[in-house]
């Protein structure tokens, strides 16, 4: 078979290929003679409808059929007659398209990069030490007494931290705009939920009092019709509440599944869920940074359309987490695509790259690597044996599985070929990271 591979922009390449007339033709003739055995036609018996006739009724929708097929069954050929591995499916337009002269068709498509992995460096990975002191216990169950705490009325001006109850109506041109108006909203002041401007309005405000607020939308807003607006909102400030922190008692120990009898041993059993948090982020943290620098120092190209569609994926994620689809109504304007491009991108690289390194390791998970696995996950539960039964007839969570437990066997491979740096953070820092 005929075929010319041209190497295009980046990672786009094109195969010109060239369907054999005898092949075209053979499979074309076994399609025309078994339609004339099936056919029933005016004039002739059942099954004796003559070649000629038949191809002059069906031939055209017979053509494209066979054309396709073909294409199916000659581009993988051709594929691996080039040692190519396509990243997209191809975008096939037809150059030539008469059989008895010659028939030839265009791919164009993606292939994934070449990767051989560098791994020796003399930048380091940091590996994270991370410290619990006093005031990070002292910090954690504040937290936790805030989260249980319970919002009281009171009867004074409000104050950033408390929580109000309002009604309010938005206005752009003196004219309601969608998503303009709430009932019985309520809003903590200082959590910068609202757009800039909106929550400093509301401070220093009573209780059944009602006034107007104006602000302007940011040129950012995730809603672009709005962006850059000016608003007007019209407020029924129906109550002001001050958080009454939880106390530290038997209630409060049952409500975190706690066997604690006193606030003593809730602090020692604070401790050490801390500190086992403290190993799990350890763990991430250091991972992340050693994949920050193993893409520092492997520079390859990534499929553009592989790109794009992460993107798009990412975005249904993120208009899903306010209840939204992409085909909704007003879904174009929520969350553009272009903003996912580079966190997209370098999703993308990570992928690959952490595909070439497992293969340059040449790392697999064994079977008593995943039993072993399922019997750490089943001891969280309260009834082991049945979970563990449970998930091994669930080949999602078992695949899950495998993919951590071959990237904890990369990063340890990893860890002795590249240079570490010691990084000691507080636990009060790591949270600090995990809330930007």
């Amino acid at each position: 078979m005929l075929s010319k591979l041209k190497k295009l922009k980046k990672l786009e390449r094109s195969l010109e290929i060239q369907i054999p007339s005898k092949m075209y033709e053979d499979k074309f003739s076994k399609k025309i003679n078994k339609l004339g055995r099936t056919l029933k036609m005016d004039g002739f018996r059942k099954g004796k409808v003559p070649f000629d006739v038949v191809e002059q009724r069906y031939g055209t929708s017979v053509h494209a059929e066979v054309l396709n097929e073909l294409i199916q069954e000659t581009y993988p050929n051709e594929i691996t007659e080039h040692k190519l591995n396509p990243a997209t499916p191809p975008s096939v337009s037809i150059l030539e398209d008469n059989p008895k002269k010659k028939m030839k068709y265009l791919a164009t498509f993606e292939i994934f990069p070449e990767i051989k992995p560098k791994v020796k460096s003399w930048t380091k990975f940091d590996e994270y030490q991370i410290k619990i002191i006093a005031s990070d216990i002292e910090s954690a169950i504040e937290d936790i007494t805030e989260r249980y705490g319970e919002w009281k009325t009171v009867k004074r001006a409000s104050k950033n931290g408390d929580q109000v109850i309002m009604d309010f109506e938005g206005f752009i041109d003196n004219k309601p705009f969608e998503g303009n108006a709430s009932k019985d909203f309520k809003l903590i002041l200082g959590s910068k939920s609202m757009i800039p401007g909106f929550e400093d309005e509301l401070v220093g405000k009573k209780a059944d009092s009602k006034f107007d607020i104006k602000v302007s939308f940011p040129p950012d807003y995730f809603k672009g019709d709005l962006a850059n607006k000016a608003a007007v909102f019209k407020i029924s400030l129906k109550e002001v509440q001050e958080l009454s922190n939880a106390k530290l008692d038997k209630k409060l120990f049952e409500k975190l599944s706690m066997e604690a009898k006193s606030v003593k041993e809730f602090k020692s059993e604070i401790k050490k869920r801390m500190q086992n948090e403290a190993v799990i982020q350890q763990k991430a943290l250091t991972k992340e940074s050693i994949y920050e620098l193993l893409l520092k120092i492997n520079k390859f190209l990534v499929p553009e359309q592989i790109v794009k569609d992460q993107a798009q994926k990412m975005r249904e994620e993120s208009l899903s987490k306010i209840g939204k689809k992409v085909d909704d109504e007003d879904s174009n304007d929520l969350f553009a695509v272009e903003t996912f491009l580079e966190s997209a991108e370098k999703r993308v690289r990570l992928d690959l790259l952490f595909s070439s390194l497992v293969s340059h390791f040449s790392l697999k998970v064994e079977e008593t690597d995943l039993d072993n696995f399922i019997d750490q996950e089943s001891a969280k539960y309260k009834d082991p044996a049945q979970f563990k039964s449970w998930v091994k007839n669930q080949p999602n969570y078992l695949e899950q599985y495998r993919m951590v437990i071959l990237e904890d066997l990369l990063v340890e491979k990893l860890k002795i070929d590249l240079k570490s740096n010691n990084k000691e953070v507080s636990f009060s820092d790591v949270a600090k990271m995990q809330r930007k």
